[in-house]
């Protein structure tokens, strides 16, 4: 069809018209189907991220605690990390083998069991799913009456027992030198294997095992372990504390 001079440039017109409106409609197409295929990227992410969100709560859920309810020994004192005491080294040990357990260091040094009695209701808001009781020796040092010194440590797992029945409580024996006489040192000794009987506790027959008295593994001051020393202080511990975890 032979088109006249006149209408050429309307015809030309058109037909550009037409290429670029097909053109619109090319690229909007494009737009929709890229906004389609991005859509479950971010859908995939948001999952992803509540997933690792619910992930993380479940640990801390599951993640149980192990408190160390202690005076010096619990505390480290005299060294230079307290995560070099006893109850470091014991979370150490249980990171390593996956253990979802978290241990708690409530360790005074100077704390009496008469402390430790003060102070209990406050420790517990920890919600221990296992206690470890490390107190009494201040006592013997001191010599303290033994019957008190009974009566608080009975104080304590009484309170433990009635605000948490199912924790598992593990008491540390403890033994003093016969300073204050051999009678007296016989009875501090046989508080803490009378009351692991009577309460039906788990006991650590003697937590300075291999390094009371033993110079090389203590402090200058004769009574307070080295590195090396909370490191033996850690193993008598978990002896009795494993088959527990």
């Amino acid at each position: 069809m032979m088109l006249k001079n006149k209408q050429l440039p309307l015809y030309i017109n058109n037909r550009t018209q037409n290429i670029f409106l097909k053109l619109c409609y090319f690229s909007i197409l494009i737009c929709l189907l890229s906004c389609k295929t991005e859509a479950p990227k971010q859908e995939n992410s948001s999952v992803t991220a509540i997933q690792k969100s619910e992930t993380k709560n479940n640990t801390e859920t599951t993640t149980k605690r192990i408190v160390f309810f202690g005076d010096s020994l619990t505390a480290g004192y005299g060294l230079e990390d307290v995560e070099d005491a006893f109850p470091g080294i014991i979370q150490n040990k249980i990171d390593s083998l996956g253990l979802q357990y978290k241990v708690v260091n409530s360790g005074i040094s100077g704390e009496t069991s008469a402390g430790g009695k003060n102070r209990i209701d406050w420790v517990l808001n920890q919600k221990p799913d296992i206690f470890i009781l490390e107190l009494g020796a201040n006592d013997g040092l001191r010599g303290v009456n033994l019957k008190e010194t009974k009566s608080n440590l009975q104080f304590i797992i009484d309170a433990i027992k009635e605000k948490y029945p199912t924790t598992k409580i593990v008491l540390a024996g403890m033994q003093i030198p016969p300073n204050m006489g051999q009678e007296y040192a016989t009875e501090f000794k046989n508080i803490f294997p009378n009351l692991a009987a009577k309460n039906n506790v788990a006991l650590i027959p003697f937590l300075l095992e291999d390094v009371g008295g033993i110079a090389s593994l203590n402090q200058s001051d004769g009574i307070h372990p080295t590195k090396k020393g909370h490191k033996i202080l850690a193993e008598n511990t978990w002896e009795v504390l494993k088959p527990i975890l």
